[in-house]
């Protein structure tokens, strides 16, 4: 685990990797995200996307499950007190290997908690090919060291 101490600005972590199937960006699109170019890969063919695609919603999901995982670990957990950038830059399709880099870009005292700060980090969604598929810039509260 990691506390506010133990992290420093350009400080970068990785995940371990993780790959996407039809049958779940299927089922993940039935209930939450439910358009044609997520559900069925005939009318995907017709789309903006040329072929089936994960939500963003799906790819920010198995993000937030990979950068849990990653080596990151802030003590108390990945608590997010917000976005600042959210973007899919490239559908993520079924077969593709994601993992997840992140980077430290701020990090600053709690004017309301003293015992804790608010780290900025980008994390960078990437496919196997190392083409990005996600970047979001996330604040995450991280307690001090007691």
């Amino acid at each position: 685990m990691r506390y506010l101490e133990d992290l420093h600005v350009g400080d970068g972590f990785t995940s371990d990797s993780y790959t996407v199937t039809e049958q779940e960006i299927v089922a993940f699109a039935s209930q939450y995200d439910p358009q044609p170019f997520h559900l069925d890969q005939a009318q995907a063919e017709a789309s903006i996307f040329r072929g089936l695609a994960a939500s963003g919603w799906h790819t920010a999901g198995i993000t937030m499950r990979l950068l849990v995982q990653s080596e990151l670990r802030p003590a108390g957990g990945v608590v997010g007190m917000g976005l600042d950038e959210m973007r899919w830059p490239r559908p993520v399709r079924p077969g593709d290997t994601l993992h997840v880099v992140s980077d430290v870009l701020e990090i600053r005292p709690s004017e309301s908690r003293p015992d804790s700060g608010v780290v900025k980090v980008r994390s960078t969604t990437l496919n196997q090919r190392g083409q990005t598929v996600q970047v979001m810039v996330s604040n995450l509260l991280v307690p001090r060291r007691p």
